[in-house]
């Protein structure tokens, strides 16, 4: 399967919608959606125009987010994920979120999707100059940390997560 990156575009409707609802009413990391989100033409059209915006270095953002650049990995031309790469980090981001987010269709995971994907945002942060990118994870989330390691990642801290003290996140930093 080749893995690829794509800008979210109403060409890629029908895969992204039995994409997203693959993973049912969870949060997609990397996907920029809300957890129980639509999957019809309007939800995914609304998304595209969500992800353009936010790819404009000068666009007005609501308060509390950054710049970020939203891919959909592709295989072979599906959807089989997503990806985002923000391009700074507020308080947020600092512990919990990372400069980028990810995640693989369920049915494609274990195929090397996560780390292909990952290799090509770590090559785009590169060339836009940028010398050290963090990821964060699940501390419970073996295939997550295994590809960020994978790519380089170095472990800065395991701490609490955001919403309970029994959910851990892994922080890691990758040099590029």
């Amino acid at each position: 399967m080749t893995i690829a990156l794509a800008r979210p575009s109403l060409s890629l409707f029908d895969s992204w919608s039995d994409t997203v609802a693959e993973f049912g009413d969870v949060h997609i990391d990397g996907a920029g959606l809300e957890r129980g989100q639509s999957r019809d033409r309007y939800a995914c059209a609304a998304f595209v125009e969500k992800a353009e915006l936010y790819a404009d270095a000068n666009a007005t953002l609501p308060e509390g987010h950054v710049a970020c650049d939203y891919f959909w990995i592709t295989g072979d031309g599906d959807v089989v994920g997503f990806i985002a790469f923000r391009r700074e980090l507020n308080d947020w981001l600092r512990s919990y979120g990372g400069h980028i987010g990810y995640s693989v269709r369920p049915s494609r995971r274990r195929q090397g999707v996560a780390g292909a994907a990952l290799r090509l945002v770590l090559e785009l942060a590169r060339e836009r100059g940028y010398d050290r990118v963090m990821l964060t994870c699940d501390d419970t989330n073996t295939g997550s940390y295994r590809t960020i390691e994978g790519a380089g990642g170095e472990l800065e801290a395991v701490i609490d997560g955001p919403d309970t003290p029994d959910e851990r996140m892994r922080q890691y930093w990758i040099s590029l």
